[in-house]
């Protein structure tokens, strides 16, 4: 599954730089998670940094963005290729 930030979020800026892939940014409102690039930290670390550092525990697994951990590992093998200069 990917995660995502709920409303609870009080835009505290921690989050957006512990993610490895670059998929928390800030949106309208509060920081949102790209699904597309959240691989729930898998490939880089063994728990979601972002989860870690929240100080208010507002990022829950996404319930619409169901994925195994060799899921979310492909997810993880597919973004570093495409990060890799040629």
């Amino acid at each position: 599954m990917a995660l995502m930030i709920t409303d609870e979020c009080i835009n505290c800026d921690v989050c957006e730089p512990e993610c490895p892939n670059e998929a928390i940014f800030l949106g309208p409102e509060i920081y949102e998670i790209n699904p597309d690039k959240c691989t729930e930290c898998v490939g880089h670390f063994p728990e979601p940094q972002c989860v870690q550092v929240c100080p208010v525990a507002c990022i829950p697994l996404n319930p619409e963005r169901v994925e195994d951990k060799e899921t979310l590992y492909q997810k993880y093998l597919r973004l570093t290729a495409a990060a890799k200069p040629s």
